[in-house]
Order: C-alpha cells, then sequence, then structure tokens
C-alpha cells in the first residue's frame, strides 16, 4: 500500500505520472476489484484554471481538496457519473489527480456486472466508467486511501519515461491556455485508456 508520504508531495504533475502503472483497489458489496491505473489527469488548484478549486477557491464540493493528500475526492457529473480523484500535497494546496483509466487485475466478472456489459476495453475506460465497474460512488468522498474501503498499492511495476505518454486533458476547454497544458498522461499501446471524442 501506498504510505502517506507519496501523496503529500506538492508537486501534483509528478505524483500524476507516477500513479501510472499502481493498482486502485476497492471493497465494495463485499467484492475486491483492482485495477492498474493506465491514464491520469493533474490539476492544480493554485493556478489552474481547469481545477474545481482555482484559483484557491473552496466549496462544500471541493473542500476535501484543501486536505492532507492521501484522502479520495469523489464527484458526480451530469447528475450520473461519480468520478474518483487522489488528493495530493500539503494541507491547504487543493490539488488532485484524476484517475481516468485502469487495466483490469481483480474480479472482471464483478465489474462487468456493475457495468451490465460483456467483458470488453469499456468496462474501465474513463473515469465514470472505471468508478462504477469499481463500485466507488459518493461515499467514499473524504476517505483515507489507506483504508479497508479503498487502497493503491505498488507492485512494483515501474513504466519507462518512453512508454509514458503526455498530452492535454480531456473535456477542459473552458480552461483557455490552461487546457493546453500536457498533463494527462497514459501508458503507450495500453488498450484500456480512454479515447478522445
Amino acid at each position: 500500500m501506498l504510505n502517506r508520504d507519496f501523496y503529500i508531495h506538492d508537486d501534483v504533475v509528478k505524483i500524476s505520472r507516477n500513479l501510472l502503472g499502481k493498482v486502485l483497489y476497492t471493497f465494495a458489496d463485499q467484492q475486491v476489484t483492482a485495477g492498474k491505473i493506465v491514464e491520469t489527469e493533474a490539476y492544480c488548484g493554485m493556478s489552474d484554471k481547469a481545477s474545481h478549486a482555482y484559483p484557491n477557491r473552496k466549496t462544500r464540493r471541493n473542500q476535501i481538496m484543501f486536505e492532507e493528500g492521501g484522502v479520495a475526492y469523489v464527484y458526480l457529473i451530469y447528475g450520473i457519473h461519480c468520478l474518483f480523484n487522489v488528493v495530493t500535497g500539503s494541507k491547504g494546496i487543493p490539488n488532485a489527480v484524476l484517475i481516468r483509466a485502469l487495466e483490469p487485475l481483480v474480479g472482471l466478472d464483478v465489474m462487468c456486472h456493475r457495468r451490465q456489459k460483456t467483458q470488453s476495453f469499456k468496462i474501465t475506460s474513463g473515469p465514470g466508467s472505471l468508478s462504477s465497474a469499481m463500485g466507488i460512488n459518493l461515499s467514499l468522498y473524504g476517505s483515507s486511501l489507506q483504508s479497508d474501503k479503498v487502497w493503491i498499492e505498488d507492485q512494483g511495476e515501474d513504466i519507462p519515461e518512453n512508454k509514458i505518454i503526455s498530452t492535454t486533458r480531456i473535456g477542459v476547454e473552458h480552461a483557455g491556455d490552461d487546457a493546453l497544458l500536457p498533463w494527462r498522461f497514459y501508458i503507450l499501446d495500453n488498450p484500456w485508456i480512454s479515447k478522445k471524442r
């Protein structure tokens, strides 16, 4: 299990890259599911117009981003999809990493049942899909990432630099110049990553 020090580094972009290859676990509905993180996006609340916390603005929804790193920020979009984020940095620094895609490792049958789909790359491709597959919902908001409900492990897989693609984030066109920041990271040639529309 990743220790606290991994999360409290203030460089959210570095953490976003370093989360690739780590394994996200959940225990929901008495079922364990897990997937390798293959795609992430970094958000810096102090300066990034794409962040929910820009410019260092605390609301009822995003207040967990201002806590010390190592907790979950889960929010609802379109009234349907829960998105799972890893809060990073020191207390008062509202940084977070959106987990965009997973490669299933444990409980694929459970994930398919939750998604009401047969096995395909769409099961955990995209942040809303992976949350549904992993049983992630708003009840995990603020949960420690060292809890028995949701946690992340380092299982020894180091992704070489030449296998990490850095590009612009998805769905943040409203952020002006910040939409051009190369803060989306994914593993080259991994079939589970999400696709831009």
